[in-house]
């Protein structure tokens, strides 16, 4: 069964090549053309991945990823924008989306970003080879690979699917010192460079729901001029 991917764009040239391209690639598609058609297809059609246009009529992109995330519908997003300003980019990433594009794109290089995103998405779940309660766990923290759930202190944590991914690989290399590059190829799957600012606020978001004291992490160290690597806190927090 074909994987299905809502494309949200009001330009219908670029919904049109898109869709070209992402069913020749074996794909399902359906669109929308604007924020509010995105929101109501999306639930009612539960696609795997929306390819999401930051300009739309009615409701801009960013708001119609915030919304999607405050309803607990943690589909990936691979975010497009016209615009090359950073702030942008960076409040589409703090707001849920897994990923971003800059008009004018590559075709190809969108079909192989879907992908990417996809495959990461899958492997994370994969056919259980092992019990339906294997967990991995450092601390306070406990994943279970095969339930896509993780948890902190015993509460079920909300995480939007990347946010799963890269914790999942902290804690499988745990005391590791995985580099910016290394994560990006790894938990996004890229063959090709890519924004390690993009780890960078996925690893914020990671820190806001596990930390007490973000600037002073227990778990999620920052090792400067490479990238992170997670801990078990050598102190339990002392008001426990």
């Amino acid at each position: 069964m074909s994987n299905k991917i809502l494309v949200v764009d009001d330009e219908p040239s670029i919904v049109t090549l898109l869709s070209f391209n992402l069913e020749k690639a074996g794909f399902e598609v359906l669109t929308a053309s604007t924020g509010n058609e995105a929101l109501e297809k999306a639930q009612n059609y539960s696609p795997d991945l929306i390819v999401l246009d930051l300009m739309l009529p009615e409701m801009g992109g960013l708001n119609v990823c915030k919304t999607l995330r405050q309803n607990q519908m943690f589909i990936p997003i691979l975010m497009l924008t016209a615009k090359d300003d950073e702030l942008d980019k960076i409040l589409g990433l703090e707001l849920g989306a897994d990923d971003y594009m800059t008009k004018p794109f590559s075709p190809r290089e969108v079909v192989a970003r879907v992908k990417a995103i996809l495959r990461r998405s899958n492997q994370v779940n994969p056919v259980k080879q092992q019990t339906e309660d294997f967990k991995l766990a450092v601390g306070e923290i406990s994943v279970y690979p095969d339930k896509y759930e993780a948890f902190f202190q015993g509460d079920l944590m909300t995480l939007t699917p990347k946010e799963f991914e890269l914790l999942l690989y902290l804690v499988k290399n745990k005391g590791k010192v995985l580099t910016r590059e290394q994560l990006l190829s790894t938990v996004w799957n890229y063959d090709f460079a890519g924004d390690t600012r993009i780890v960078d606020v996925h690893v914020s978001h990671l820190r806001e729901k596990i930390e007490k004291d973000t600037r002073k992490p227990l778990y999620i160290k920052t090792v400067r001029g490479l990238g992170y690597k997670l801990e078990g806190p050598k102190n339990e927090y002392p008001d426990r």
